[in-house]
């Protein structure tokens, strides 16, 4: 993603800070109303298969949107805990690229009123940027969650996949849209192996 100056991403921060506090409220809500509505209880389970710890196989690609066929692989690891009384998410990651490892940090919360999950991503190496969210459902065992970002100053679609979440090796996917969500190129895979609850 691009990086600009450093009081565009201390706005940037600001701006993500106010989603992730709106998303935070909204989520509060959400456990306070899934008393009263079974419909919003059950997604207080949505990404209860993500907890706990687990080591993690990266496959991503080199080049993003330039018709890259290079992949690499790598190692890293994953914990994630549940907040907000199952309608909100953290984890800790650990990348272990080959140019060197670094953290990052997901963040999510549920909305009762439109249904929907929003994701963030925190990259340690630019502390002061949260990445713009992604938001969506899980439909059928599968999620995806959909967003607006850009590449290098190119608006682009962002679309995340959670797959083979009732299996032990749940699978994520990340894939870029140029073109509004016409054609996706896919270029991180990432499959979770538990290590423990």
């Amino acid at each position: 993603m691009s990086h600009s100056s450093s009081r565009t991403r201390r706005g940037a921060l600001a701006v993500g800070l106010a989603g992730v506090s709106a998303a935070a409220f909204a989520a509060s809500r959400a456990a306070a109303q899934a008393a009263q509505d079974p419909n919003i209880a059950e997604h207080a389970h949505d990404f209860e298969f993500l907890v706990g710890r687990w080591r993690v196989r990266h496959h991503r690609l080199k080049g993003r949107l330039v018709g890259s066929t290079d992949w690499e692989d790598f190692a890293g690891s994953c914990t994630t805990w549940l907040t907000l009384g199952g309608f909100g998410t953290a984890d800790d990651n650990v990348i272990e690229i080959p140019s060197g490892t670094y953290r990052a940090m997901g963040i999510r919360a549920f909305n009762p009123d439109t249904r929907q999950w929003a994701i963030w991503w925190l990259d340690a190496r630019y502390p002061t940027r949260i990445d713009p969210p992604v938001f969506g459902r899980f439909e059928n065992g599968a999620g995806e969650f959909m967003g607006d970002d850009t590449l290098n100053g190119r608006a682009i679609k962002v679309r995340f996949r959670w797959t083979d979440i009732d299996t032990p090796r749940p699978h994520w996917e990340q894939a870029f849209s140029p073109d509004d969500g016409a054609t996706w190129e896919a270029n991180w895979r990432m499959e979770f192996s538990r290590v423990r609850r």
